[in-house]
């Protein structure tokens, strides 16, 4: 279950990332004191929080494993 768990994050954080690229990307389009930007940036933020979380768990999970001889 451990392993399904982890394998889910990892490419759930591949999604995330890919998501910030193009956040990014669209920010780069536009002017920072727009509406839009405050917008893109907002969400931004969000996002990249998510993927800091996920990284964290990933990062538990290994450690785990590691420290059990799993892997």
């Amino acid at each position: 279950m451990i392993e399904y768990l982890k394998n889910y994050l990892e490419l759930h954080m591949q999604s995330l990332n890919q998501d910030l690229e193009q956040l990014s990307s669209r920010m780069d389009e536009l002017d920072p004191a727009s509406k839009d930007f405050a917008e893109l940036d907002i969400e931004y933020n969000f996002t990249s929080g998510q993927a800091s979380a996920c990284s964290h768990i990933i990062a538990v999970i290994m450690e785990r494993e590691e420290e059990s001889g799993i892997n």
